[in-house]
């Protein structure tokens, strides 16, 4: 089930009841023990491929750069279309690295004053905007050393600053070196969002200088959205400053987005041990669990790309390629069944962009073949677009800017471009017989392993008096998943956490953490985890107390889901 790896994340009103209720149970005893929390050195256990030959990209193409306040000009540029290695959550094993905190901000100021930069701006995203990403496109961890799933990093010449939600105040507290770090609590009354942040620098050094203000972006990791709401930042805060603009100065910037055409992403410059690119080959999705095949897929697809008068359809997110071929696959990121890649329709061709690696199987090879699907290398889809483009006056692209990078729909005029939801998102939300069926087959499975594993903890901590470890937990329960047919991994890391690490979230047990519990009658668990099966995915939230919870715990827990009760009727 794709979309639950790269929807973002919807808690259901079970995960929201025991999350609460543990956090209101254990508000304070949460304060204490985080001080402690630590990011596990343990390595990550997929393995990585050696780097593709195919990782960079040398074609030059056209690209339009937004300046803040001004119009749109067409420059070209060389960059570099970069695939890479595994997963960002906040869970995993901090990502190698020989460099000093201040060390690395000292590197990437140097890299910014070459190019002239007032500010670098380093996001969470991946070119498909996943909400994981591969470990290679975790940059904002390396620099900062917070590796939650959602945070900006911006760096100025004096400050560096992250913004994160309130999901995570706590762990970016602790993990942020607050003498260079300093944590921006997006969501709060007097924090102000990025845009407004950097538009009130712009403001500043106009005000001071008379110069325009240079953010530097590498758009291939922004969406497409997010150079109009900064550009309309810029525009505001010129409007509303106290900056002397004569009645002729109308075209003036006070800021300017720089997508330094031609140069690596500023952090990878001084990476020089970044993870190298994924390989991990395409599976089939068989026809009796997709319900669908790729040409009956397509055939939607034009039908509707006909009512729009469509030339081409472009899919940039990994889980709508995996859902248009009906492939997946294990490895590129952790615990999703997607893989590193691009696609397009048109009305005679459809296109897999991809490391020619994922595809060299028998099997996947007849089964793209069977679809009508060429195979062109990943970071040929710029090409394909600027030829489309170039070659057919009539040329329109469909795109959903919402779901693209800012580089690719950048790419594409506005007088060619047809920017709404795309073929792909309702036909993947209305699910088919087959769909159903496997997410009713996944749901048995994955309950006949919650119920084993329900049965051994119990006779465990009652019967047999024995505390486990959140470790321990975490493997049993995989264990009994692994049992079930058809199981392929776990959905996402195994959240086990006992009292008040319950109420962290995403939390994850690591052998050796100063946070590490273990479970006795005396304290309640919160169990949140789930299974990839072939035919299906699950995620289930559960919490226990094996002995007596003291009356506060009661009255919290009820009152949380008496609320939640509420609102939900």
């Amino acid at each position: 089930m794709l979309v639950r790896q790269y929807s973002k994340r919807l808690l259901n009103i079970h995960t929201i009841v025991t999350y609460s209720a543990i956090a209101f149970y254990l508000q304070n005893s949460v304060t204490h023990s985080v001080i402690a929390f630590q990011v596990s050195s343990k390595p990550y256990s997929t393995t990585l491929h050696n780097q593709s030959q195919f990782s960079s990209l040398d074609n030059n193409f056209s690209f339009l750069q937004l300046r803040g306040g001004g119009d749109r000009t067409t420059s070209t540029i060389t960059n570099q279309l970069r695939m890479t290695s595994t997963t960002q959550t906040s869970e995993q094993p901090l990502l190698k690295n020989e460099l000093s905190v201040e060390e690395k901000l000292t590197a990437l100021r140097s890299k910014m004053k070459e190019l002239d930069l007032d500010a670098y701006l380093v996001p969470t995203d991946d070119p498909h905007l996943s909400e994981y990403v591969p470990q290679a496109y975790m940059r904002r961890k390396f620099l900062s050393g917070f590796g939650g799933s959602a945070g900006t990093a911006l760096v100025t010449a004096d400050e560096a600053l992250l913004w994160t939600d309130s999901r995570y105040y706590s762990e970016a507290s602790l993990q942020l070196d607050d003498d260079y770090w300093t944590l921006m609590k997006q969501g709060l009354p007097k924090v102000p969002s990025i845009s407004k942040y950097v538009s009130g620098l712009a403001a500043k050094k106009y005000g001071s200088e008379n110069k325009t203000f240079k953010l530097g972006i590498d758009p291939f990791v922004h969406p497409a959205s997010f150079a109009r709401e900064m550009n309309d930042s810029f525009e505001t805060a010129k409007e509303t400053s106290d900056i002397e603009i004569g009645l002729d100065d109308d075209d003036i910037m006070i800021g300017e987005i720089c997508t330094l055409d031609g140069t690596r992403n500023l952090v990878d410059e001084i990476w020089t041990d970044r993870p190298p690119i994924p390989q991990s080959k395409f599976r089939v999705h068989p026809i009796e669990y997709s319900g669908m095949s790729v040409k009956q897929k397509v055939e939607i697809i034009r039908e509707q790309m006909k009512e729009k008068k469509a030339t081409l359809a472009v899919f940039t997110t990994l889980d709508d390629v995996a859902y248009l071929c009906n492939i997946r696959c294990k490895g590129d990121i952790e615990t999703c069944p997607v893989g590193i890649s691009y696609a397009t329709v048109s009305m005679n061709s459809i296109t897999l962009f991809c490391d020619p690696v994922k595809v060299q199987s028998d099997e996947v090879e007849a089964h793209l073949k069977e679809g009508d699907v060429v195979i062109k290398g990943y970071n040929e889809v710029t090409n394909e677009i600027n030829e489309h483009v170039d070659n057919n006056p009539r040329a329109k692209v469909w795109i959903d800017k919402t779901r693209s990078n800012f580089a690719l729909s950048s790419l594409i005029p506005d007088k060619a471009l047809i920017d709404s939801q795309n073929a792909i998102t309702p036909m993947k939300a209305c699910k088919n017989k087959a769909e159903l069926e496997g997410m009713r087959r996944s749901h048995v499975v994955d309950g006949a392993a919650m119920a084993n594993f329900m049965a051994w903890l119990e006779d465990t901590i009652l019967n047999q008096n024995r505390v486990v470890s959140e470790v321990e937990i975490d493997e049993v329960l995989t264990g009994f998943r692994a049992q079930q047919p058809g199981f392929v991994e776990v959905s996402f890391p195994t959240i086990a956490g006992v009292g008040s690490n319950g109420a962290i979230i995403h939390y994850r047990a690591t052998e050796g953490s100063n946070l590490l519990k273990h479970l006795s009658p005396d304290d309640p668990i919160l169990i949140d985890s789930g299974g990839q099966y072939l035919y299906g995915t699950t995620d289930v939230t559960r919490t226990w107390h094996f002995g007596a919870p003291t009356q506060e715990f009661k009255e919290n827990y009820t009152r949380v889901l008496n609320g939640n009760i509420g609102v939900d009727t």
